[in-house]
């Protein structure tokens, strides 16, 4: 089966209610203020947080995380490692998909083939490309066994690209596939809205506790902001740094903020320039990101030097985080050494959707502009610039996300040029050196010697620069006081917030 991304967009036009699912009489609909319409539904792919918040409400995977950010089990209740190559995931005996058929383990294998497939554009297909076999022994079982020891197989599972769908869902245009998550869509209105409602044979006993959520697109922030405090929605994404002082100081809304996302450059390699490992140092060492932090994020944040690893993780070291810092006269002479003392014409990529992308771009042209790097801004809508950036049709671009988890391994999917193309990572830019140390700490099961592999990637992405960080953001969601049980995740979890809406009640 190939979903087809006008397929799926079609698909929710004027979606009836899948069989097994139900508005409960209780619970009522809570609105939730999206920050863009999903560029796409598709299952597997990266189109941004609104889509993944969409995701994590009609579909779930094997495992995902806890409020609290450790792992847990969905439509997989436990699982083991019975050597560092073989994985073992046990299968709820409740769970079905939204038709009522029961998920077996031959289903989850299926999902996993389609997703390593060849002419896959999954965002997890080269991770699932380092599965060597599967065995299901039984309806409830799945043995995974690996090409090599990968420690952080059950994080990949968790992703919520990793989405299992029903294998006999109806193919063509107009239809979406069947998922398994605590809502199904019952319609939309495109660039709109989206309506979903409580299905009733969700696996875990009494989630989800709404009976529906109707998600509706403010793409302009101020809006998005005018409507929960004007009580238009109940809870919103994505709250404007400038913003936050005002919702914090209104007594009848919440701020639930945390720090985790962040603000970075990316480069296409195959652009004039670009492909010099000292033209892309000379980039990192011009960005004053104080700068950026008070004017895109009015203070809510902190500079960013190098790559995203949080000041809390494990495989923080001061000193490497520090390596990308402020230094104009040390970015011209690298300019200097590639033969550019005059710097050179570019592009930067952003959006004007968000004000950070866009306020974040304004304040890196004008420190380029400093060092003789005359970069012309580009600013299309988020859909637009997504599809850009996939397309590798862009020079340097401002992209703004968070690591695939808390692990260190969780950074591979922004640095490892061997992926398939992505918005969020450099084109046409490989680093064997950093891709074999990223193999190796994922291969590697003791902490200590996984802390000296990173440390040693933290080193070769300095010198080769496949991004350049610029600040950590606060990341906030303001909702009614009366609401309870959604949580805004920690640290590079806070994308996955929207799986807390199982456990979300009016007040």
């Amino acid at each position: 089966m190939r979903f087809t991304r006008r397929g799926l967009i079609a698909a929710t036009a004027a979606l009836p209610l899948l069989p097994g699912g139900a508005a409960r009489a209780q619970g009522g609909t809570l609105r939730f203020g999206l920050s863009s319409f999903p560029p796409s539904l598709l299952p597997w792919a990266n189109t941004g947080t609104a889509a993944a918040t969409v995701k994590l409400l009609i579909h779930r995977g094997l495992l995902s995380y806890a409020p609290d950010g450790a792992l847990r089990g969905e439509i997989a209740e436990s699982w083991r490692n019975e050597s560092p190559t073989v994985w073992v995931f046990a299968l709820r005996d409740n769970a079905v998909f939204h038709n009522g058929e029961k998920i077996t383990a031959a289903d989850v294998k299926w999902n996993i083939e389609q997703i390593a497939s060849e002419r896959s554009t999954a965002h997890y297909r080269a991770e699932m490309q380092q599965i060597a076999s599967m065995e299901t022994p039984d309806a409830r079982t799945l043995r995974i066994t690996t090409r090599a020891p990968i420690a952080t197989l059950p994080n990949w599972m968790a992703s919520y690209h990793m989405m299992i769908v029903n294998p006999r869902s109806p193919t063509g245009a107009g239809v979406l596939p069947i998922g398994a998550g605590p809502f199904t869509i019952r319609a939309q209105e495109r660039g709109s809205s989206i309506d979903l409602v409580a299905f009733d044979r969700y696996y875990k006993p009494g989630q989800p506790k709404l009976a529906g959520i109707r998600m509706v697109a403010y793409a302009d922030e101020n809006l998005r902001v005018s409507a929960i405090r004007a009580g238009d929605v109940d809870l919103i994404e994505y709250v404007p740094w400038q913003a936050m002082a005002a919702i914090e100081a209104d007594d009848r809304l919440r701020l639930d903020a945390t720090d985790g996302p962040f603000m970075y450059l990316n480069f296409n390699a195959t652009r004039p320039h670009l492909g010099d490992a000292r033209v892309r140092r000379a980039i990192a060492h011009a960005i004053k990101r104080d700068e950026i932090v008070k004017v895109a994020f009015f203070g809510r944040g902190s500079p960013l030097e190098g790559l995203p690893i949080a000041p809390g993780s494990e495989f923080f070291d001061a000193a490497l985080s520090r390596g990308q810092a402020y230094d104009p006269d040390r970015a011209k002479a690298l300019l200097r050494e590639a033969g550019l003392p005059n710097g050179f014409s570019t592009t930067l990529l952003s959006t004007a959707q968000y004000g950070m992308h866009k306020d974040t771009a304004e304040v890196v042209q004008q420190h380029l502009a400093a060092i003789g790097i005359q970069a012309e801004l580009r600013l299309p809508d988020w859909a637009t610039r997504v599809n850009l950036g996939n397309r590798g049709q862009f020079d340097i671009a401002v992209m703004g996300t968070a690591t695939d988890n808390n692990d260190a391994d969780g950074l591979n999917s922004l640095i490892d040029g061997s992926l398939s193309p992505s918005y969020i990572r450099s084109a046409g830019l490989r680093i064997p050196r950093l891709e074999e140390l990223m193999q190796a700490g994922r291969a590697e099961f003791d902490t200590a010697r996984r802390r000296e592999i990173y440390r040693e990637a933290q080193r070769v992405a300095l010198e080769e620069v496949p991004l350049v960080g610029l600040a950590w953001r606060s990341q906030g969601y303001a909702m009614k006081r009366g609401i309870t049980g959604f949580k805004a995740m920690p640290g590079a979890l806070n994308f996955f917030s929207g799986i807390t809406l199982e456990d979300a009640a009016l007040g």
